[in-house]
């Protein structure tokens, strides 16, 4: 069924080169490209040297060589060497040489040797092995990042040289890489933390860090000097990538104001009075994995960058700043539901409002503390759900038509099956009731409810002046779940007969199967309905037991939006019920249709026979109808789903269409196609109008030779309908095995 959003422009997409993605009015390009249509090189080419192999390199950034530490070493499975991929002061992208890294000195070393050593020599190399040790930040464990930090704050707070501090801001950097669930975990040690951000805050008002910043892709350090006055405007600007990188920050000591346009994405104005600062300093982080928050949980995956202030005078009070974040996400999948001007309080260990409150402006949310620290604002987003009217009333008008034709189809293939004595009522039958159960759900319950209420109680909570922090706006819905759950078992069942359906016309027509095995109904009544509802047990006992701890485990098994199974868990598809309990099966199941169909079309259909007289011989337009009768029951139809994923915004609404049109009205085409083209159903519709028409003309008097003549046209034409019947009929299963000598395959079994 189509439950789709709206595609963005085709030309949007092909204005940004190389995997870019046009938001908001620009490209956001991958990391390893840059430039308004992400066509400018971002990375050093993959080399080798002294022996050592490296893939392509991320300007600014160490890559790791293939070569790892050996078995027998502290430092097992980790890169024997990194590659620096700088960027010169005309910058050209150049490749620094390799440096070794040791292999028998690991992160727990570290951080044992710098609380023991009172060397200030032996910082510096303290800090370049513990920033080659971070480098491949996926591979870091929440011990190794406790450790890393431990090293890092101590190397900020001791009397270390300026190259082993920016070494360390290095490591900050590539800490800030590192996957997020090994933060959430909680298991990365929320003291090491702290004492890092402290001593960061410390090292921004160090002076032998002179006006140009230190930046790394994940963060930034700027001192400013405070003799030209007692204000300072420190902002960060939008760019092509989430990365930081120099020009990404500007200072201005000349106004007294914020004036963030639409390319800002953060600014922050620090006010003092104190005329003992003489200097004050700013750290951006690219992103909140520090900060690890018990009070607020986002589900969004959008990059929230934090920034400090302070001046250089410990607890200052007699400091207070103004700053606006505007930060980069995509405005058409979500909106913001809430947000707060937040600060990062210490002794919580967590984010506090306190001093803090919004203020109005445009472009972006603007706040205020009187204190000086980390700042951010937390932000809590509801999904933007918008779907193509025209396919959304194309759906529920299909669906609408397949009901009426499921149910009329049940009722004929039960109240005529004697009279037909056809061999396919039951797998029929089942097949349209899963189908009609799942089309009654689909067009009554795939809505969820708190999606409606919520759009009639919106409320412009994001312009209230009361500064909280917000609560998500996920509502639990057990009703949307069981919903999510039925749709997913009837569309599993219905997939199940359609594969049962090919099974039988195989062993009908092609191994010819007299009688088909003892106990063949329950066997496939068994599998029919019983594997399925396996699929969807199993599929909810298991999300349920690895997420049974979070009040949103629902979101693991369904979406939001809609009462259907979730696309993608904490965005991988991999990890999706989507994956492994939907499309997995049934794509197993559409194979083995679409090879049954082929072999029955292949030598059933359109095999020649010779045994046949020239009066039994089938037309090509019968031949042509009888694969579009099986089709219809083996689901092919529902191949359409898979070309929908072409990465192309025409082909897919075409195919979107396509799909909508075929796969709602299935039930509309079984109707016609196995029950309105059969004679017994013809010659009663028949019956019924010719009752109609004589019970119409009792009523009326004949008051005119026209008007008899006009009515008996339209009784000829009521006769006729019977004789229709052998041009238009469509083979069903027993009729394809008369046609083509194969029906004693159908009265050997008449019971199924």
């Amino acid at each position: 069924m189509s439950r789709t959003s709206t595609p963005t422009s085709n030309t949007e997409i092909k204005f940004c080169s190389n995997d870019g993605i046009w938001e908001n009015g620009r490209c956001i390009c991958p990391e390893k490209w840059k430039g308004i249509r992400c066509t400018i090189r971002n990375f050093c080419n993959g080399s080798t040297n002294d022996n050592f192999t490296f893939e392509e390199i991320v300007a600014g950034k160490y890559g790791p060589s293939t070569q790892k530490c050996g078995e027998n070493t502290l430092n097992a499975g980790r890169p024997k060497a990194t590659r620096l991929c700088s960027i010169s002061i005309y910058g050209e992208i150049v490749l620094e040489n390799v440096t070794l890294i040791n292999c028998n000195e690991n992160l727990e070393d570290l951080e044992k040797k710098v609380s023991n050593s009172t060397i200030w020599t032996q910082y510096g190399p303290i800090s370049k092995q513990t920033q080659l040790l971070t480098v491949d930040a996926n591979t870091l464990t929440a011990e190794n990042i406790t450790s890393a930090a431990t090293v890092v704050g101590q190397i900020f707070n001791r009397n270390a040289t300026l190259e082993a501090k920016q070494e360390a801001v290095t490591t900050v950097s590539q800490l800030l890489q590192a996957p997020t669930d090994v933060f959430e975990n909680g298991a990365v040690n929320d003291d090491a933390l702290a004492t890092l951000i402290k001593e960061m805050e410390k090292y921004s008002t160090n002076t032998s860090l002179g006006d140009k910043p230190v930046v790394q892709p994940n963060v930034a350090v700027q001192f400013v000097n405070l003799s030209s006055g007692n204000t300072v405007l420190f902002s960060v600007k939008k760019g092509a990538s989430d990365s930081l990188h120099h020009g990404s920050t500007t200072v201005d000591t000349k106004v007294n104001q914020l004036n963030a346009d639409t390319d800002t994405e953060l600014q922050i104005l620090l006010n003092t009075s104190n005329r003992n600062a003489m200097a004050c300093g700013f750290v951006v982080y690219q992103n909140s994995k520090f900060f690890k928050s018990k009070v607020f949980k986002t589900e969004s995956d959008f990059s929230q960058k934090v920034i400090s202030s302070r001046t250089d005078i410990e607890g200052d009070k007699n400091t207070s700043v103004d700053f606006v974040f505007n930060p980069t996400y995509d405005h058409k999948k979500l909106k913001i539901h809430s947000y707060a001007c937040v600060y990062w309080n210490f002794t919580k260990n967590d984010w506090d409002t306190k001093g803090c409150i919004k203020k109005d402006g445009a472009n972006g949310f603007y706040c205020q503390c009187n204190h000086t620290t980390n700042f951010g604002v937390l932000m809590s987003f509801k999904k933007n759900y918008k779907y193509p009217e025209s396919l959304d009333k194309l759906s529920t008008a299909g669906c609408a038509l397949s009901i009426t034709g499921l149910f009329l189809t049940i009722v004929f293939q039960i109240v005529t099956r004697n009279v037909r004595k056809t061999s396919v009522t039951w797998v029929i039958v089942c097949l349209c009731t899963s189908m009609l159960i799942f089309n009654l759900l689909f067009v009554f319950g795939i809505e969820n409810s708190n999606k409606k209420m919520n759009n009639n109680t919106d409320t412009n909570e994001t312009g209230s002046a009361k500064n909280e922090i917000p609560e998500t706006p996920f509502v639990s819905n057990p009703t949307c779940t069981v919903v999510a759950a039925l749709l997913h078992y009837f569309l599993l069942v219905t997939f199940t007969w359609t594969g049962i359906s090919a099974a039988q016309l195989y062993f009908l027509l092609i191994r010819t199967m007299k009688p088909l095995p003892q106990h063949f109904v329950l066997f496939i009544s068994i599998i029919g309905w019983g594997v399925p509802a396996v699929v969807v047990v199993l599929t909810i006992g298991l999300i349920f037991s690895q997420n049974k701890s979070d009040s949103q485990w629902e979101l693991n098994y369904r979406q939001e939006e809609i009462c259907w199974l979730a696309t993608s868990v904490n965005n991988n598809i991999v990890t999706s019920p989507f994956l492994w309990a939907f499309v997995l099966p049934v794509t197993l199941i559409l194979i083995h249709n679409v090879v049954v169909f082929i072999i029955i079309i292949v030598k059933v259909i359109w095999k020649k026979n010779h045994n046949l007289t020239s009066t039994k011989k089938v037309s090509t337009l019968k031949k042509i109808l009888s694969m579009l009768s099986i089709a219809v029951v083996f689901g092919i139809t529902w191949i359409l789903a898979y070309c929908m994923l072409i990465n192309n915004e025409y082909v897919m609404i075409i195919f979107s269409y396509l799909f909508c049109i075929f796969n709602t009205t299935q039930g509309l085409q079984i109707f016609i196609l196995y029950t309105v083209r059969t004679k017994i159903f013809q010659d009663e519709a028949s019956k019924v109008l010719k009752s109609l028409s004589l019970s119409s003309g009792r009523m009326k008097s004949l008051s005119s030779v026209g008007s008899l003549r006009l009515r008996m046209r339209i009784y000829n034409l009521l006769r006729s309908f019977p004789t229709l019947n052998e041009h238009f009929r469509l083979l069903e299963p027993s009729v394809i095995t008369e046609e083509f000598t194969l029906s004693e395959s159908e009265e050997a079994n008449p019971s199924i």
